[in-house]
């Protein structure tokens, strides 16, 4: 039985969605945006990409947080959608290039999230 699930999962296509929300609050200075990675399977890129909709769109939430303020998570849509090729060990799966002011506190970033990684905690800074 659990050979034949792992071979159907790698006969399956797989994607990878980008869903955005927006989370408004009342007292909020500046909008934020949630951008979440999600990995689909589907049997075509149309299925994949209602899927990741439907999944944005059942996400949608209002609550109260520990300040008493509305909190409003809002679908915006589904920005990018990424087809898997291969599903072995080591294949990129997302990639963005940052452009930064500050490569010196970029790269000590990287290094400070890498040695919470590592032991296993929370990033220090």
């Amino acid at each position: 039985m659990h050979i034949i699930l792992i071979i159907l999962v790698f006969l399956m296509n797989w994607y990878i969605a980008k869903i955005v929300f927006g989370i408004k609050t009342e007292a909020a200075q500046k909008q934020q945006f949630d951008e979440q990675l999600r990995l689909i399977s589907a049997d075509n890129q149309e299925e994949a990409f209602l899927k990741a909709r439907t999944i944005g769109l059942n996400e949608e939430d209002l609550f109260f947080n520990d300040k008493n303020t509305a909190v409003k998570w809002e679908f915006i849509n589904v920005s990018e959608l990424i087809p898997m090729k291969n599903m072995e060990d080591g294949v990129e799966v997302y990639s963005k290039i940052h452009e930064i002011e500050e490569p010196a506190n970029y790269i000590h970033v990287v290094h400070q999230k890498a040695i919470a990684i590592r032991l296993n905690a929370r990033p220090l800074f």
